[in-house]
């Protein structure tokens, strides 16, 4: 699991909590997820601990289908899904960990420094040289200066 969600490493997973009936056609998972993970740094790539501690819960339903086509709706329950052969635990856990996850673990006091670099006698481009429309706030300047200058004359 460690390995399929780019985890340095999973030092502990633990999923406790209960699956009740609802009605005759509905089976309810309500549980907790708590796990410690080791992630990579986005910047220096030096181990960063992620503890989580998450509540879950689950609605699962028979007699409901996934939706198909290019356009759906999205339900307004989104704990709701179709009733399986079987409730995969394991499964349940590692997603409910990979949503949970730090999208950029950041060890601290780490921070990302700009450098630039080019050949010998050539202006090494910066992230504003490469915004598309920088340049034309310089001639915006141009053209209001010489509006400003210029209002009056040839009147």
């Amino acid at each position: 699991m460690a390995a399929e969600l780019g985890l340095i490493a999973l030092h502990g997973l633990e999923l406790t909590g209960e699956i009740t009936p609802n009605g005759r056609d509905e089976l309810v998972l309500t549980a907790t997820l708590v796990a410690k993970a080791d992630q990579a740094c986005i910047i220096s790539l030096v181990p960063v601990r992620a503890e989580i501690s998450e509540s879950l819960r689950r609605r699962y339903v028979a007699g409901l289908t996934d939706p198909e086509g290019d356009e759906i709706e999205m339900p307004e329950d989104d704990s709701l899904e179709p009733m399986p052969e079987v409730i995969d635990l394991p499964e349940i856990a590692a997603e409910a960990l990979a949503l949970a996850l730090p999208l950029y673990p950041r060890a601290p006091g780490v921070q990302f420094e700009q450098t630039l670099s080019a050949d010998e006698g050539v202006k090494p481009l910066t992230d504003a040289d490469l915004k598309p429309f920088a340049g034309l706030q310089g001639l915006a300047a141009a053209l209001s200066a010489k509006g400003k200058s210029g209002s009056g004359e040839g009147e």
